[in-house]
């Protein structure tokens, strides 16, 4: 052997026990967690995940390991919680001890700790409070968010009717629609389906999305230090990110620029107007970087998830012909065919609503939730999580939890009626995640949804150009987003409408 092989053996060898001592102290510092499945050094549970569906390999875990157990992402240990009634005592009955985000790293590469969603003590106390007044407001002024989502349903009925019955992938339509409801949330103003600067956010966004529910974007996220440094398809993230940050740095400007007093308050206006106000306060959170990331946040998570939902109910209003039907009939007799849908319809349709939830339960949008982590060491169960350890909530574990739900695998509305017929509601129902972290745009989606939805079943009956029982309704995959498969639907026009 020469010398330099014998110097490359060495410095395997040495990597080697290099990283066995990595591992055995992380495991020592952390010796009183939850057990789990066996991991291997630095790259922890990895290989045991599917990267396709992570959210069912840690489920499939906890049937072996208990509701609450310990996986190690690459060389970072997690806690992961699964089951209705431990997600519930852990974000709910426990919410001052879970309360805190925990670091997802392509997100905190992007936001860098500042906005709503990834920020934690004083500031996000701060912004969480602020969103949430003022997404309250705004929905009172005129002209109102229901103005906004009925006029764009108006535009995104118009867009399906001029497909003239020929079949198409409805993405792009129900992207821009939502897309267009979160640029009147947070700017004030809207984009036609054709606009170059749209068309091109959403690429952006859809790409990001699709990347970041990959095995290259789970993998990422496993070991970050690592692909930091090789070339790849979760670079796309990153590139596409700052280009968004870019076109919502154009759109605060011409913002600041517009702005007059007693003009309509968005959210930027509104978070401009309080800047303005806590200017000269140095522990104010309300600055430049806070405005930008907050309306990343906004902007990106109200467009995605919404439509997403949107599109899995077509999907399956496609498959289930006879629920499409029975939403159809709730319409002709409360709303009929010469007038939009509106909000107060909302409380006279029990069906409509039970079959908008059945979706969001099915479609399980965002299956792993987004991670938390303790405040403080933390009794739990048995065990002693320590204080910053991650835990992870699995959503999918509880809007698919046989004890709260018969028959979770079957697409079914009735099980939010009861026997009268009546909408009723159900603990282990929480789309928007639950406790003091869940979903500040709960309001939004939701009245998007029945807008919506009810705008095109009122005017359009939705044909699969496939037989129905041949609809394939399993997830394509299930990463940061459950994401289904394409599809096509074609439009027949209904002849009261």
């Amino acid at each position: 052997m020469d010398i330099t092989a014998c110097g490359v053996t060495l410095a395997a060898l040495m990597l080697t026990v290099l990283l066995l001592l990595f591992s055995w102290k992380a495991r020592l510092r952390h010796s009183r967690l939850p057990p789990g499945p066996p991991a291997l050094p630095f790259l922890g549970n990895t290989l045991q995940i599917d990267k396709r569906a992570p959210d069912q390999s840690l489920i499939k875990m906890s049937k072996k390991y208990g509701s609450v157990f310990t996986v190690w992402l690459g060389p970072r240990p997690a806690v992961v919680l699964c089951g209705f009634e431990t997600v519930k005592e852990a974000l709910v009955t426990r919410a001052d001890n879970f309360g805190a985000r925990g670091t997802v790293p392509s997100i905190s590469k992007i936001t860098n700790g500042y906005g709503i969603a990834s920020s934690n003590g004083r500031r996000s106390l701060q912004l969480r409070s602020f969103a949430i007044t003022a997404l309250r407001n705004f929905g009172k002024e005129r002209p109102t968010l229901e103005d906004f989502i009925q006029q764009e349903a108006k535009c995104l009925v118009d867009v399906f009717r001029r497909t003239k019955e020929l079949p198409f992938d409805p993405t792009f339509q129900l992207t821009c629609a939502t897309a267009n409801i979160m640029c009147a949330v947070v700017f004030g103003n809207r984009f036609e389906y054709t606009d170059s600067k749209l068309l091109t956010l959403l690429d952006m966004i859809t790409e990001n999305m699709r990347v970041i529910s990959s095995p290259w974007g789970q993998l990422y996220d496993l070991l970050p230090s690592i692909l930091d440094y090789f070339p790849g398809p979760h670079n796309r993230l990153f590139e596409n990110a700052a280009k968004i940050k870019g076109f919502l740095r154009e759109m605060i400007q011409s913002h600041k620029e517009a702005r007059t007093a007693g003009g309509p308050q968005d959210f930027t206006a509104s978070f401009l107007s309080k800047m303005e106000e806590e200017k000269g306060d140095p522990r104010s959170e309300f600055n430049d970087e806070n405005l930008l990331l907050s309306t990343f946040n906004l902007f990106l998570a109200g467009t995605d998830t919404t439509s997403s939902t949107m599109r899995w109910g077509i999907l399956l209003f496609l498959k289930f012909p006879e629920v499409q039907e029975k939403i159809q009939s709730e319409i002709d007799q409360v709303i009929g065919s010469e007038r939009i849908p509106t909000v107060a319809d909302q409380k006279k349709m029990p069906y409509t609503n039970a079959a908008i939830c059945e979706v969001q339960r099915y479609s399980n949008i965002i299956p792993l939730n987004l991670p938390h982590t303790v405040m403080r060491d933390t009794e739990f169960r048995g065990f002693v999580i320590p204080k910053g350890m991650i835990v992870i909530p699995v959503l999918a574990s509880v809007l698919y939890d046989s004890s709260c739900w018969e028959s979770p695998e079957t697409f079914s509305p009735d099980r939010f009626l009861d026997e009268k017929g009546r909408l009723k509601e159900i603990e282990a129902f929480m789309p928007f995640s639950a406790g003091n972290r869940m979903c500040i745009g709960e309001k939004v989606a939701q009245m998007q949804l029945f807008l919506f939805l009810t705008a095109l079943l009122q005017s359009f009956t939705l044909r699969s150009p496939m037989d129905p029982h041949a609809i394939d309704i399993s997830p394509l995959s299930s990463g940061f987003s459950t994401l289904h498969r394409p599809y096509q639907l074609y439009c027949v026009p209904r002849k009261s409408a």
